[in-house]
């Protein structure tokens, strides 16, 4: 069976492009009481192809090879937070670690969108 680089890229793609999604790695959009949040992550993708043939010395002999590869980097950094008409972002990276940033996420949206709405209302 013989397989072509053109063959092979697309269907890498393919399956890269279905799996590097937001919902596939830490979730859909969700409720939080009033609040609207939306997962956000950096991606970062890699490919890798190479081939080769060649005759034996000796004439008595043919051969050929080929290899693709891709690879996936994916991290939650934060959320899209939203609430009535104000849109804010929420980082998870915090010294203590994601898990901890997550248990954290109601407070820090409420006492974000609580001091954005003062800082309005004072402006």
């Amino acid at each position: 069976m013989k397989v072509t680089f053109e063959e092979m890229i697309p269907q890498i793609t393919d399956f890269l492009k279905s799996e590097a999604k937001t919902e596939t790695i830490i979730g859909a959009q969700f409720q939080l009481g009033e609040f609207s949040c939306v997962p956000v992550i950096r991606l970062g993708m890699g490919f890798g192809t190479g081939g080769g043939e060649g005759e034996a010395p000796n004439k008595q002999g043919h051969g050929g090879g080929a290899g693709a590869a891709g690879g996936i980097g994916i991290e939650p950094i934060g959320f899209l937070v939203s609430k009535d008409d104000q849109i804010s972002f929420i980082a998870t990276r915090h010294a203590s670690g994601l898990s901890a940033a997550f248990e954290k996420v109601p407070d820090l949206i409420a006492k974000y969108l609580d001091q954005k709405q003062a800082e309005q209302v004072n402006n």
